[in-house]
């Protein structure tokens, strides 16, 4: 039977990522991430794989980020037993990243069945445990970049650096097809920028069979990025923030984006461009990430200057709770960069509460906001929030930077992929939401010569890699969630909306009559719904 790939996340949205590649020798997965964004799609995380986890031979992991490995220690609860092939430094991260996971399941259950307990709900779960995630890393080794191992029997896999994060990799396979030929794929994992910071360049091989690339901004044409400009428009912002009360909130991804962030605000106040500040770096996965990158500062661009930004006075790092609440209490203006990047979880979401009302307050976000984020709603101008049950009047400064970003923007993808040629079969285009594919799959269509089959699978769609191109497998059950759900606010978002929208025609109602009136009506649809 030809090969089979399946799409069990990162399909029409942006996380989640899992390839599932069954072959004649075994079944591999090409990572295994965390979904994030709504709740709607947060909840798969809860409930069983679409697959049988002990029938996993092993798993080629492209790189650290969660949304890549977060479901490993929970892949391995059910029943995995397998290898986990990753680079050393996907390795070092993971080894940090996945236990803070699963400190942040326990917490974040811990939390939420106290609200239930509350109002008479069921209890959860945690999707894994710390002990889940520590006993995980044992199954771990490491590869080398540009050297082919065999993962299963016969089968053959190459990694090539990504540029994405430290460790980030492209997975290349090869293995035998239905025709006896050799099958070549290449999985691009995420891809950074032509200009990075902390990463050397990109490197992937040519001649591919199927390709399967991320499309995150696959809408997006950047204007040309140097290393100055970038560091130009963070001066103009910390400038912007600096007031004597002022408090400039960065959330930030732990790894790769606050390491960024460190360097270049030291490197300003060194030469003057902006006044010292404090620096105050919010969360202790970034700190241990932060460990994790100085231990490896020489496979860096700027690792030597990494490591002595490290040295300023200007930087310190809050690890315990208490450490985080004093920052609250401190006077004068102060910068803090606190986890997580799209505001859904982590610390972060303490001083939003804390300031978001604030009008001398300036929230600076600095990466890819997914649908169904806090920070995603921020963005989009949201004047009014909802943080753990508790409402929240958006006065704070909201501004967003891009220059930070780790992934190639769409012209970047595309000189990527057409540097992949030729491509004999198909490119899949995966971990994007529906506008980002949809022009993704314009430029490859106008830029590949000649213009190869362009599929944009929906989750859990699988594919027979035929000799003639990939085959669409007809579905013996629902997929978990509808497309729409996955690409879309959903009711949890518009509930929170709704009632936002109810308290502000409440409070806005001049006198009680026209409150009453405004909850009457409410009832009456209610009442005929």
């Amino acid at each position: 039977m030809a090969p089979a790939l399946h799409f069990h996340g990162a399909a029409g949205t942006v996380t989640g990522s899992c390839l599932l590649l069954e072959t004649s020798r075994g079944r591999m997965l090409v990572d295994c991430g965390l979904f994030q964004g709504s709740k709607t799609l947060k909840g798969l995380n809860y409930i069983g794989f679409p697959f049988r986890p002990a029938q996993v031979d092993c798993v080629l992991l492209t790189h650290a980020h969660i949304d890549h490995s977060g479901l490993i220690p929970k892949l391995a609860r059910d029943g995995f037993r397998g290898p986990v092939y990753a680079t050393r430094g996907t390795i070092d991260l993971c080894g940090v990243m996945l236990p803070d996971s699963g400190h942040i399941q326990e917490s974040e259950v811990l939390t939420l069945n106290q609200r239930n307990q509350r109002r008479g709900q069921p209890k959860v779960t945690p999707i894994y445990t710390v002990a889940d995630a520590q006993a995980t890393l044992a199954a771990f080794r490491a590869v080398d970049y540009e050297t082919w191992f065999e993962p299963l029997p016969g089968v053959r896999a190459r990694y090539w650096n990504a540029g994405h994060i430290l460790g980030s990799a492209s997975i290349e396979i090869e293995l035998a097809g239905e025709d006896g030929k050799p099958l070549r794929l290449l999985v691009s994992g995420d891809l950074g920028p032509d200009v990075g910071m902390l990463q050397t360049d990109r490197r992937s091989p040519a001649d591919i069979d199927i390709l399967v690339c991320e499309a995150t901004y696959g809408d997006v044409d950047r204007p040309a990025i140097t290393p100055e400009t970038r560091r130009e428009h963070l001066a103009s912002e910390v400038r912007k923030a600096m007031t004597p009360q002022g408090v400039l909130i960065i959330p930030a991804f732990a790894v790769e984006r606050t390491q960024e962030l460190i360097l270049d605000l030291v490197r300003l106040m060194d030469q003057g461009i902006v006044p010292k500040s404090p620096i105050y770096v919010d969360s202790p996965l970034a700190i241990r990430a932060t460990d994790v990158f100085l231990r490896n500062h020489l496979a860096l661009e700027d690792g030597p200057d990494f490591a002595r930004a490290l040295k300023s006075r200007q930087i310190h790092f809050a690890e315990t709770p208490d450490q985080s609440r004093a920052i609250n209490d401190i006077d004068g203006f102060r910068i803090v960069i606190a986890a997580s990047g799209m505001c859904d979880a982590g610390r972060i979401r303490h001083h939003l509460k804390r300031h978001l009302w604030n009008p001398a307050a300036t929230i600076l976000l600095t990466g890819f906001q997914a649908q169904g984020t806090l920070g995603r709603l921020l963005q989009d101008g949201a004047k009014a929030v909802r943080i753990q049950g508790e409402d929240f009047q958006v006065r704070a400064r909201i501004r967003m930077i891009e220059d930070y970003s780790g992934h190639a923007d769409g012209p970047e993808l595309a000189r990527w992929i057409i540097d992949r040629q030729p491509i004999h079969q198909a490119v899949f285009l995966v971990h994007g939401e529906r506008l980002a594919l949809a022009a993704m799959k314009e430029r490859v269509v106008e830029g590949v010569d000649p213009p190869p089959t362009v599929l944009l699978p929906q989750l859990d769609d699988g594919y027979r890699l035929q000799p003639g191109g990939p085959e669409l497998i007809p579905m013996s059950q629902r997929p978990r969630i509808l497309p729409e759900a996955v690409s879309s606010l959903d009711w949890h978002n518009e509930r929170a909306r709704l009632l936002l929208d109810i308290d502000a025609r409440l409070e806005a109602a001049n006198h009680d009559r026209a409150r009453s009136a405004v909850l009457r009506h409410l009832r009456n649809a209610l009442d005929e719904s």
